[in-house]
């Protein structure tokens, strides 16, 4: 009589708790498990729904209106629709039109943008501008929020100007990959105007609590940005965060 077969060891498994990258995927054959692959097209499938799901502007005004920055206002680049927008990436970073906007010479301007993931700008675009007015005080004052349909970073310089803000932070999703599909950046501009080039930005990213980068850190990371721009006069390149997130995931 033999003993039962021993159960195989999976070497791999305590180091897929450290990282969201696919690892130690095994075989099947010379195939992967079906486990694995099934896990791969449910990926896949968020990646793309991120992409495509319209943003819920309704919800989103409604939790932006409750942390006292003033009304909401609601934009569109012009880019018609979402095809329109991924083929056309310049269409994107156009506003409508920003004819009506106020202009209250505003320190900072938040502007918040669907971009490729309207799943991150949903889950988090709000926490988000709430831990930024937090951090940074009330020596800011900082203009009524803008949502813009359809964008890309670059529309900010359009509607910053407009308002006649000192900075602008546009809080945009990013682009989904096939371990995080809600991942949201902040891309800071000082002085913005049109014309400005990715050089002259600074950039927050992979805020997504609790895996990603949490929101008090990130805030505290964008508010010290926005006091470093305003002493040196630019943003971008010359313009480095020496502080240490001491938030990272925690969700707050």
């Amino acid at each position: 009589m033999t003993g039962s077969a021993p159960v195989p060891v999976d070497l791999w498994a305590q180091l897929r708790t450290t990282t969201q990258a696919r690892i130690g995927l095994g075989r099947a054959g010379i195939s992967l498990p079906t486990a694995a692959v099934l896990e791969l097209q449910a990926s896949l499938a968020a990646a793309r729904d991120a992409v495509h799901v319209p943003w819920d502007v309704a919800s989103l005004r409604t939790g932006l209106a409750g942390l006292g920055l003033g009304d909401p206002i609601e934009l569109s680049s012009q880019a018609a629709d979402r095809g329109t927008y991924l083929r056309r990436p310049d269409l994107g970073r156009l506003p409508d039109s920003v004819a009506d906007l106020p202009d209250g010479g505003w320190d900072v301007g938040l502007v918040i943008a669907d971009g490729l993931s309207s799943k991150a700008v949903s889950d988090h675009a709000v926490a988000m501008v709430a831990a930024l007015a937090e951090a940074l005080g009330t020596g800011m004052r900082i203009a009524p929020p803008v949502l813009v349909s359809q964008a890309r970073v670059a529309v900010g310089d359009w509607i910053g100007q407009a308002m006649g803000v000192g900075t602008v932070l546009v809080l945009i999703g990013e682009r989904p990959g096939l371990s995080v599909a809600d991942s949201l950046g902040i891309y800071l501009t000082h002085e913005p105007r049109p014309g400005r080039n990715d050089a002259e930005r600074n950039c927050i990213s992979n805020i997504h609590p609790p895996e990603g980068l949490g929101y008090a850190a990130a805030a505290s990371t964008a508010a010290n940005l926005v006091r470093g721009a305003r002493a040196l006069g630019r943003s971008g390149v010359d313009l480095k965060d020496t502080t240490a997130p001491d938030h990272v995931g925690d969700g707050s």
